[in-house]
């Protein structure tokens, strides 16, 4: 898998995000969306979306559809408010991931759990490698205190401890202590990893990465991380291809 030659990175810098602020929404877009669109950004393999939401007290998205998409959501503050056609509905806090398989097609709404203070999450798109499947919720609180200096997957196609993906895509989170070094070896040969800053500063592959920074790492099968700084990652493990 690993050539020296093949190597490539991707590198988005937080400030240059897709940025809008709509009052009860404040979101960046790492790709493409809505009224942002980059043409060398539209996606990282198989990883569609990924959009960084602070949704304003008691406010929040209205029903609307989704289908054939893997849809996770991770709240970083705050808890959001979930309900959807299937007759789903739950509250997630920090600390819990969810993820909706949109499947043949369902309607969901998201709101803000509080009416005092604002909730802040991570909602990320995988295309689906099995189209049209039949609509699913789940929803899975994960132990801070079991991703600290290791890794803790959240998301996996074959793993029952975890939430399941209809792909073969692998969501991980790591807290590095300052001067911390941990070796991240991609899952598949097919797969990129793209390495998302949520807190603190990392050096990967000769760059260093702050809050809120993502890279995008292809045709690497080992990918060293060390922390400059205490530091907060989600790791993303995809499909480059169909």
């Amino acid at each position: 898998m690993e050539n020296s030659e093949k190597v490539k990175t991707l590198l988005h810098r937080a400030n240059t995000r897709g940025h809008a602020n709509h009052g009860w929404l404040d979101t960046s877009h790492t790709f493409s969306f809505a009224g942002y669109y980059e043409e060398e950004r539209v996606h990282f393999g198989l990883l569609r979306v990924l959009n960084d939401d602070v949704v304003a007290p008691g406010m929040g998205f209205g029903k609307h559809p989704h289908d054939n998409m893997e849809i996770v959501s991770i709240p970083l503050q705050g808890a959001l408010e979930h309900s959807d056609s299937e007759g789903n509905k739950q509250v997630i806090r920090t600390g819990d991931v969810q993820i909706m398989s949109a499947g043949s097609g369902l309607r969901h709404a998201e709101y803000n759990h509080s009416k005092e203070e604002p909730v802040n999450f991570l909602q990320i798109w995988v295309f689906p490698k099995v189209r049209d499947i039949e609509p699913r919720y789940e929803q899975k609180t994960f132990a801070e205190t079991e991703r600290k200096n290791k890794l803790q997957t959240i998301v996996s196609p074959e793993d029952s401890n975890v939430l399941w993906i209809n792909q073969d895509a692998y969501f991980s989170r790591l807290d590095l202590d300052k001067g911390k070094e941990l070796d991240y070896t991609v899952k598949r040969k097919e797969n990129g990893v793209y390495i998302f800053v949520l807190e603190g500063s990392v050096s990967v592959e000769g760059e260093v990465l702050n809050k809120r920074d993502g890279m995008g790492i292809t045709f690497k099968e080992h990918i060293t991380l060390k922390a400059e700084e205490a530091t907060q990652l989600l790791l993303i493990d995809v499909p480059m291809e169909d």
